[in-house]
């Protein structure tokens, strides 16, 4: 662990000089307009809301991004690594109590506030930036991230506590993100690390925060693996060709590039098997950020719904390059060692999502949002009829740009698709955001109810609806 954590320091001091050479130039989309960090952290208790927030909310909605705090030479900063900013949003009994948003509190961010460390261990490669998703297990709320630091705990206002492997004294490289098994609590995880390009390891989180398994599995290269799936019998593994990349590292760029030399692959492992049991499955070259879901068939293939790249960072040093996507179902065949390919659709969308309480098991809808990189605009939420093959869309109107939707069931015992479609909204023309609450049953339709927020959400990555009742 010690040498893990000198080769990091290595690692970040040679990039910072490196970065120090790069060529001057204050022009980088993801500094500006959508994406813009804001400056200051703020608490609102008077919101305005329009419309009727429902009363079965109660909860936080939480999401997390990018909010760099300095960037010194915006030429070489990439999305990827902005300190983290946490946002949330509280309801409770139709109520809008309050907006708080917060930078996570690493190292790093707690120098620059002029703050103490936060307690617990740490871990990573060199940097400890904590800025993909927010979710909650146990009772609390943990920040998280990939390849190196470890999750760090807020209380429910937002504020960091502590560095830790959750109820483990683990140190060692977790996920942005992991899926709750609903019928077990547990949490699965396929997790990599920048300092080791050989392994990937396969963990599972017990509903108190023990990590009750942990399966090394050998890989070449290095590979990043963003995201998983579970089916009742499996867990999804993406070993896919953007790797680490220690020329792109040299010149003080985001390590990870797209790799031609290394072939695209997914793999079968049975939830309670060792690594020896792994079955690949071949496809064709592409990338997976994220996955909507996963579930076994009765011949025992498998299916997963995903959101594909042809091919991503291969030019951009920056942040993604395209957002050509296809949200497609792959069919893993139990007779062959290929896989079926099926475009679901071919618009520019992200950040595929499920009534999660349908993890790992058949499902009807899936929820995405469109996401255009060239072109920041109006930009829609979509909720695909999986059976029936019709896809509804929310325009939130001109100018308009959605985060990740989050959908949240009505009660514990409501049908499949019988809730609500949140939404943080940026609203570009005159730089604020709303949080959006949509009738998942009618998603073409008006909003339940708008929030208006006193600041801009810049555009990041993840979040999720921490319930009152999953919480102390």
């Amino acid at each position: 662990m010690l040498t893990d954590r000198l080769i990091g320091s290595a690692v970040a001091w040679t990039t910072r000089q490196l970065r120090k050479r790069a060529a001057y130039s204050a022009a980088n989309p993801y500094l500006e307009g959508p994406y813009a960090p804001v400056t200051r952290e703020v608490t609102e208790t008077r919101l305005q809301v329009r419309g009727t927030v429902p009363r079965e909310l109660n909860g936080i909605f939480a999401r997390i991004g990018p909010n760099p705090m300095k960037v010194d030479n915006p030429a070489v900063y990439h999305w990827f690594v902005g300190d983290g900013m946490v946002h949330g949003l509280r309801l409770r009994e139709g109520a809008a109590l309050w907006y708080r948003n917060r930078w996570v509190g690493t190292d790093s961010v707690n120098r620059q506030l002029g703050r103490p460390p936060a307690a617990g261990q740490r871990h990573g490669a060199g940097g400890d930036t904590v800025n993909t998703n927010v979710i909650g297990h146990d009772g609390r709320l943990w920040a998280l991230v990939e390849a190196g630091a470890l999750p760090v705990e807020l209380d429910h206002d937002l504020n960091t506590i502590r560095h830790g492997y959750f109820a483990s004294s683990v140190a060692q490289a977790f996920t942005a993100h992991p899926h709750r098994d609903p019928a077990t609590g547990e949490l699965h995880a396929v997790c990599y690390d920048a300092l080791s390009r050989t392994q990937v390891r396969y963990v599972v989180i017990g509903p108190h925060g023990a990590v009750t398994r942990d399966v090394a599995i050998p890989v070449r290269h290095g590979p990043m693996i963003h995201d998983c799936a579970i089916t009742a019998r499996y867990v999804l593994i993406f070993d896919l060709p953007i790797t680490f990349s220690f020329g792109a590292l040299l010149r003080g760029r985001f390590p990870y590039r797209w790799n031609p030399r290394h072939p695209a692959r997914v793999g079968l492992l049975p939830r309670t098997a060792p690594a020896s049991a792994l079955r690949w499955f071949e496809i064709d070259p592409c990338y997976v950020f994220h996955a909507a879901n996963a579930y076994d068939l009765d011949d025992g293939g498998v299916v997963v719904d995903v959101v594909t790249y042809p091919r991503l960072f291969d030019r951009s040093k920056q942040g993604l390059e395209s957002s050509t996507t296809h949200f497609e179902r792959w069919r893993l065949d139990p007779t062959s060692s290929a896989v079926a390919r099926k475009t679901l659709s071919d618009d520019k969308q992200e950040f595929p999502r499920c009534d999660e309480r349908r993890t790992g098991s058949p499902y009807r809808y899936a929820y995405t949002v469109g996401l255009d990189v060239e072109h920041a605009g109006t930009q829609p939420l979509y909720r695909h009829d999986l059976h029936t093959g019709v896809t509804v869309r929310h325009d939130f109107g001109a100018h308009h740009m959605p985060s990740e939707a989050v959908f949240v069931p009505r009660s514990a015992q409501a049908p499949e698709g019988d809730g609500w479609l949140l939404a943080y909204v940026l609203d570009l023309q005159e730089s604020r955001s709303s949080m959006v609450i949509l009738n998942a049953q009618d998603p073409g339709g008006a909003p339940q109810a708008i929030i208006e927020l006193p600041v801009r959400v810049p555009l990041g990555f993840h979040g999720n609806w921490i319930a009152d009742a999953d919480t102390p």
